[in-house]
């Protein structure tokens, strides 16, 4: 966006991610109005208020059948639109506006959007949503809603949108990943996402790739290069198709207009340095600070219970949660170790079958198919062919999946009295429509007990018990994910959930690195994991970044610092 109005264009920078640090990275503050950005001429900026776009989408729905419909009706219908996909769906509502209303972007020559909407949502396009005409026709169980409702009003602006984004000449799609396995093949599930529904014009930025130049010194640069190049020789076939730019890793923190400007510049000025007193050639000791076995010590005190590690994709929840499973097993304790996220790859992180480990995978299309047979048996069975068939196009949305995940997710936590569960969750905003359907759940519970005095125990109050449960947050030592992190920290107090600890993962400040580029980084984390322990933590670990990659049991144990042999605990 700084380099478009810097060559003269009129361009409009628009967020829709709900942990925007837009402002922050700019220093001025943004809100849900188009502001101009006084240090760069011709850019402006807007950041949608997911929360904000969501009431008004609620309102918008419920309104007009709000004292027409019975009030039971209609509070089953406002607890259908209380989810996160709600809210999805709502800030995609703002960004069809700005893609299909030309009164609204007539003064600018481009638009920049900062995370577009996910496949999840632009699926939800797809839909016919004629939910509004069977709701006036008083069919059917209006429990079944959900947040679709709304869509068909909107039929014709979601059309347009879907028009315009599928149109080379008007929009580019950028899919940025970074040289991870991992990550590759989660870019390369949704670049297939957007092509099933006509959105197949894309490209692909490969960021933050360490250069060659860096290595010849340093052990650990050298191994993150072999790593990095590895994953790029292995990119997944879809994604080999595609135009591709891959931008070399920076020394310094991407905030501020002078780190803004030097992103897009070649791979020989990677090693521009911000502050010239931050040339020292000495290196940093390493960080000294709490480490994961710390965790798992206080862990394993109760001898049982749910762990659940939480953050953005890609800052390595699969990983810790397999490291922390593995080494309370290799103490002796029962563990399950479960994942409901479609991009973990638990068979690849672990290298064999470990005693005292149990491991499953919760298969989104597997609940998905049992959870919409479910429906169909019973809300389906009093429906009529057009009921029925309204239904059924209802359950064909992402929501749908997700719901079914959590009765899976459900499940597999029941297990936590007796033994540890350690779920490695979904990315934050599918995590957050889990706890959202968890709460239904309890609320539900609790209206159908007549009884005052009878003793019940949902998925949420296992959830908001420390004494059950600890979440763990997953960081970087970077702004923006510790940023994202402690948005997320918010959300669950919010939900009556206070996080147990969070961990900065993959921390070059806490090893020793020869590399400049990697020393500047170091000191640059520093700042960071200072804000964790000082402000957004109760207690916290440092992981470090390690030369190999921590795939199998061995390694796993590395992170968590034990080398020595398995000690079986007490009374196990």
């Amino acid at each position: 966006a700084i380099q478009l109005a810097e060559s003269g264009k009129q361009v409009l920078l628009v967020s829709t991610d709900p942990a925007s640090n837009v402002g922050q990275v700019f220093g001025v503050t943004i809100g849900n109005q188009v502001v101009g950005i006084e240090a760069v001429a011709g850019l402006s900026a807007l950041e949608i208020d997911p929360q904000a776009a969501a009431q008004a989408y609620r309102d918008r729905i419920v309104g007009p059948v709000r004292g027409v419909l019975p009030e039971a009706i209609v509070k089953g219908i406002e607890e259908q639109l209380s989810g996160a996909c709600t809210t999805e769906i709502a800030a995609f509502d703002e960004f069809t506006a700005l893609l299909t209303d030309s009164t609204l972007t007539v003064d600018f020559d481009h638009i920049v959007f900062d995370t577009a909407p996910t496949g999840h949502t632009i699926r939800l396009l797809q839909l016919p949503g004629a939910w509004s005409g069977f709701l006036e026709e008083g069919k059917g169980d209006a429990s079944c809603l959900g947040p679709l409702a709304g869509l068909e009003k909107q039929r014709s602006q979601y059309k347009a949108a879907v028009d315009a984004l599928a149109d080379g000449q008007r929009t580019r799609l950028i899919l940025v990943a970074r040289a991870q396995i991992a990550t590759l093949r989660e870019v390369a599930r949704t670049h297939e996402e957007l092509a099933a529904i006509g959105l197949s014009q894309q490209y692909l930025v490969v960021n933050g790739v360490l250069p060659a130049s860096e290595t010849a010194a340093d052990p650990l640069a050298a191994a993150i290069h072999e790593r990095e190049q590895a994953a790029l020789a292995r990119i997944p076939a879809v994604l080999k198709r595609l135009p591709c730019d891959r931008l070399a890793l920076k020394s310094f923190n991407l905030v501020g207009l002078t780190a803004l400007r030097q992103l897009l510049g070649s791979a020989d000025d990677a090693m521009t340095e911000i502050d010239p007193a931050h040339t020292a050639q000495t290196s940093p000791a390493p960080l000294a600070a709490p480490d994961l076995a710390t965790l798992v010590d206080e862990i394993a005190v109760d001898g049982h219970g749910l762990v659940m590690l939480m953050g953005k994709g890609g800052v390595g929840k699969t990983t810790l949660a397999a490291a922390l499973a593995v080494e309370l097993a290799s103490r002796g304790y029962p563990v399950h170790l479960s994942t409901s996220d479609p991009a973990a790859h638990l068979s690849d992180t672990l290298d064999a079958a470990l005693e005292n480990l149990t491991v499953s995978q919760i298969d989104p299309h597997a609940e998905t198919e049992r959870y919409r047979q479910q429906v169909l048996e019973s809300q389906g069975a009093s429906l009529d062919a057009q009921g029925r068939a309204l239904l059924e196009e209802d359950l064909r949305s992402p929501c749908t999946e997700e719901i079914a995940v959590f009765q899976a997710f459900s499940r597999v936590i029941r297990e936590a009295g007796k033994k540890f569960v350690v779920m490695d969750t979904a990315p934050t905003g599918h995590t957050l429509l889990l706890l959202d359907a968890t709460g239904a759940y309890h609320r539900e519970i609790a209206r159908q007990s007549r009884n005052a005095d009878e003793h019940f125990t949902t998925p949420m109050m296992q959830l908001q018990d420390p004494k059950q449960t600890k979440v763990l947050l997953v960081t970087l030592a970077e702004t923006t994910p510790v940023l994202e992190a402690a948005n997320l920290q918010a959300d669950l107090r919010r939900a009556g959930i206070e996080p147990w600890a969070w961990v900065v993962n993959n921390s070059i400040a806490a090893t020793t690195v020869l590399s400049p580029l990697l020393r500047q980084r170091a000191r640059n984390e520093l700042r960071e994991i200072d804000a964790v322990a000082s402000r957004h933590a109760k207690r916290y670990a440092v992981v470090p970044l390690l030369a190999e990659e921590p795939i199998g049991t061995a390694r796993l144990r590395k992170l968590a610092n034990r080398e020595a042999e398995p000690v079986a605990a007490d009374g196990m």
